[in-house]
């Protein structure tokens, strides 16, 4: 069934795969050719001393900054588990699937009891976009209102995960925040010691106050930029569904709905 073939995760990441291969093959050694030994530089050497790894990483904005991540991805990851769980509606004998099946006013009751029973106490989107348009089906009796129900139901659900996304899109947007806070600390700590010290005290301190600075906007943009994928992630698996769930209501009982009595009707007044 062509809803089961929507998570585009595993070609993403061959993708990144040859990315990383193209790009590393042509800079890698563009770099070794043209940065002479990189390793000895003082720079890099840095990077070894634990004390300069636990000022990078440890600070009031960096901690910051790992509450809010470590917030939203726990987020993130209870709702592409739901999005994993309301998937598993696809897989359910919910409605007939044989080729030629109809399904009629008569049958909408008993299908909506069946769906019913098939999903007590597991509340699924695609059930419940069903139960409703048949409601519609058997008090109407026309497609057109059918369609247009599971259209709105569609639009309210998508809604509503947008809405309920609030939370952890405005701490996607705090993290770097949080950063520049940091920032705009260690400036102004930098600027603050001007004063009575020597020349090689006060670059000392300022050169100090500065790496806080951007240790902390280091650390907050990379969180960003990974949560930022992840919040993509997990709304691209939360529109597919929705997308998936209209498609599987147009296949399995938009396209199934049938009224015979406008044909006898019809047939009478000839």
């Amino acid at each position: 069934m062509s809803v089961n073939s929507t998570h585009k995760l595993p070609r993403e990441w061959l993708w990144l795969v040859l990315a990383l291969v193209l790009v590393g093959g042509i800079t890698i050694p563009l770099w070794l050719r043209f940065v002479p030994d990189p390793m000895s530089s003082e720079g890099l050497k840095s990077w070894r001393d634990p004390e300069r790894v636990a000022r990078l990483l440890l600070g009031p904005e960096q901690i910051a900054c790992y509450l809010c991540f470590v917030w939203s991805a726990m987020m993130l990851l209870r709702r592409y588990r739901e999005v994993a769980r309301q998937r598993q509606a696809f897989h359910l004998d919910i409605l007939p699937t044989e080729e030629g099946a109809r399904i009629l006013p008569e049958d909408a009751r008993p299908l909506n009891r069946k769906i019913e029973a098939i999903t007590r106490g597991r509340p699924l989107m695609l059930a419940k976009m069903i139960q409703m348009a048949l409601t519609k089906f058997a008090t109407s009796r026309k497609a057109n209102d059918v369609s247009e129900v599971v259209r709105t139901q569609a639009e309210v659900e998508q809604s509503r995960l947008v809405t309920s996304m609030s939370t952890i899109s405005y701490l996607t947007w705090a993290i770097p925040a949080l950063g520049f806070l940091g920032t705009v600390r260690g400036l102004a700590g930098g600027m603050s010691k001007a004063g009575n010290q020597t020349d090689a005290d006060f670059i000392k301190q300022v050169t100090e106050q500065l790496a806080i600075a951007f240790d902390c906007t280091f650390v907050a943009l990379a969180l960003s930029v990974v949560l930022m994928y992840l919040l993509h992630v997990v709304q691209r698996a939360e529109e597919l569904l929705v997308i998936d769930c209209q498609q599987y209501c147009q296949e399995h009982l938009l396209l199934r709905l049938y009224d015979p009595q406008p044909e006898t009707a019809y047939a009478e007044r000839d």
